[in-house]
């Protein structure tokens, strides 16, 4: 199957979204989690002789943020966030930004952004330095054509045009000969890019953030067993061993259930 059909297989999207959508009652969820005018039921011990713990008004929900943005496609958070500013006048990404902080706050407003935006800032960021695998603009049409040469001058023929080789090994910087790569062998290069963000000391949390988010409506799933497959152990064991908190639960929300074995 050709890597553009394997995007679109269902089979590999995390995040499908809700199959009975309604943006107005998800952000009055989403806005008395952030303004603590909600009733949550509360974590102490049952009141004596009610056999139930009463709900008081908390601070700000994490979970109840969690559980509406990381199940809802990229579609809907556009929709619940026009629906948020026209219930309560306010933009749904600044609240965040204002409810939110840290790790946490950089993944729930990754998810916010269109795709196209997000794609944009990430290159954006790239070319001022702030990513933390700082690579580099690279043209993905080029990147797109030039593995369909390989293909064409290798694999496709009998034998190999070798000239055509060369020309593309020997002129293309590094940066762009890995988005080669990527295009040709996806859920590798994928698989390959989450496991350097967690295999050091440290996390490379922008790396993170930024695969699970831009995958997980695309072929997280396939790419989450490729992940097994070349590191014996699943993603989601990963991200457990590597995160922690409200930032931990987000992550495996998109992520979903692991391979079957």
């Amino acid at each position: 199957m050709a890597w553009w059909k394997a995007w679109m297989e269902q089979e590999g999207v995390t995040v499908k979204g809700s199959p009975h959508f309604n943006p107005d009652p998800d952000a009055e969820i989403l806005y008395k989690a952030m303004k603590g005018i909600g009733e949550w039921p509360s974590t102490a011990l049952p009141l004596e002789g009610w056999g139930f713990s009463c709900c008081v008004p908390t601070g700000t929900n994490e979970q109840a943020i969690i559980d509406v943005l990381t199940k809802r496609s990229n579609a809907q958070r556009q929709q619940i966030s026009k629906s948020f500013k026209a219930q309560f006048g306010k933009d749904l990404t600044e609240t965040l930004k204002s409810e939110l902080s840290g790790k946490f706050e950089r993944l729930i407003v990754a998810l916010m952004y269109p795709p196209y935006r997000y794609e944009a800032k990430e290159l954006h960021d790239a070319m001022q330095g702030s990513r933390d695998d700082v690579s580099g603009f690279v043209d993905p049409g080029l990147a797109l054509q030039d593995a369909q040469d390989l293909y064409e001058a290798g694999e496709k023929i009998h034998g190999t045009d070798e000239m055509k080789f060369i020309t593309i090994l020997c002129t293309r910087s590094a940066t762009h000969l890995m988005r080669v790569k990527c295009t040709r062998n996806l859920h590798s290069y994928f698989a390959e890019r989450l496991h350097y963000a967690m295999k050091g000391a440290g996390t490379l949390d922008g790396t993170l953030i930024r695969n699970i988010v831009s995958r997980s409506e695309i072929d997280l799933n396939l790419i989450k067993s490729q992940f097994k497959k070349m590191y014996g152990k699943t993603l989601s064991s990963m991200i457990m061993d590597d995160t922690s908190g409200d930032y931990k639960n987000a992550l495996l929300s998109l992520v979903g259930s692991d391979p079957d074995p």
